[in-house]
């Protein structure tokens, strides 16, 4: 996949390595011995979509929502993540209750994991707003292919074994409020803690719930009038572990006719983005970001690109009279 070379005066391969610095540091993450077998997916447009949040948003569309997604981050370094998400959520006829799937594939270096998710929230529904409580649970195959990489040693005995397709399971947990122009939720995305100990014959999963690792997200919006034909909307994700620097993103989007949608974000010591939105119908939403990485990274690579599209399914127009923003 790369060479572990030793850098020379030689500016072509000099190059080459630090482009792949990236793979190396992945690498040197499991080469103890020890490996944490998740890879938590980051996404530039989640408010199009906060099912992967937050579990408790299912349903909250009043229609058979599916998106699909598509992210490749920091184009030009090689084994840099790629990630490809399909969501399907929607209530059910009596309203209180809201389910959805989803599958994640993601791709960073010598690591692959696919997982699959099922959500379940109850909403507690007032005239204007609704409360809802979410469950998720679900598992991801996850594998290491250390046979890929080519070392300088022959036989290195750290890469010859490959960790198989490993079953992980998991879930997850959240609280989320919603109106016509406000949201905000609170989440823990990841209950269960996956470790993979690897050893030259074979490799175990450990699963354990460990609070003091949870991750803890916190979003909210929210949609101001402008003009008649123009609205803004920021929002706001802030997630938070126990014994690391808080991340937050924030959000600013301008909406012009309910039809084009303009913003920027900004992602706390990582990266600087463009947002642009298409509502080609209240069915039908198109949506490009391009993410500016502030990073050292940033010399050895040509930004991030995603895509979303979603579609909504048996649009329910009495019970959403206006275009929703979330």
């Amino acid at each position: 996949m790369f060479t572990n070379s030793i850098i020379t005066g030689n500016f072509n391969q000099s190059m080459r390595f630090y482009r792949n610095c990236l793979l190396r540091i992945v690498l040197l993450l499991f080469v103890p011995g020890l490996a944490k077998a998740q890879i938590d997916p980051q996404f530039t447009q989640y408010m199009f979509n906060e099912t992967f949040i937050n579990p408790a948003y299912v349903g909250s569309r009043e229609s058979i929502s599916a998106t699909l997604l598509y992210r490749n981050q920091w184009v030009g370094i090689e084994g840099s993540p790629k990630t490809q998400t399909f969501s399907i959520h929607a209530p059910l006829k009596n309203r209180h209750v809201g389910l959805g799937l989803s599958v994640i594939n993601e791709e960073i270096g010598i690591s692959h994991q696919l997982s699959f998710s099922a959500y379940f929230a109850y909403r507690i529904l007032y005239p204007h707003s609704a409360l809802s409580f979410g469950l998720g649970g679900g598992f991801s195959n996850h594998e290491e292919r250390f046979s890929d990489v080519r070392t300088i040693i022959p036989g290195d005995q750290q890469f010859m074994t490959d960790v198989n397709k490993s079953f992980l399971p998991n879930s997850s947990f959240g609280v989320y409020y919603y109106n016509k122009k406000f949201y905000a939720g609170l989440s823990i995305p990841r209950l269960m803690q996956n470790k993979i100990i690897i050893s030259s014959a074979n490799s175990v999963v450990e699963n354990k719930v460990n609070y003091k690792l949870w991750h803890y997200n916190l979003a909210s919006g929210y949609v101001f009038d402008l003009k008649e034909d123009l609205k803004v909307k920021p929002s706001l994700l802030i997630k938070m572990v126990q014994n690391a620097p808080v991340e937050i993103d924030v959000n600013l989007n301008f909406i012009f006719h309910d039809f084009l949608w303009l913003g920027a974000a900004y992602r706390s010591g990582d990266a600087v983005a463009a947002l642009l939105g298409l509502q080609l119908n209240r069915q039908l939403m198109l949506g490009y970001s391009y993410d500016y990485t502030l990073t050292p990274l940033e010399k050895y690579n040509s930004g991030t690109h995603e895509i979303t599209l979603r579609y909504s399914f048996g649009y329910n127009k009495k019970l959403v009279i206006s275009t929703r923003y979330f």
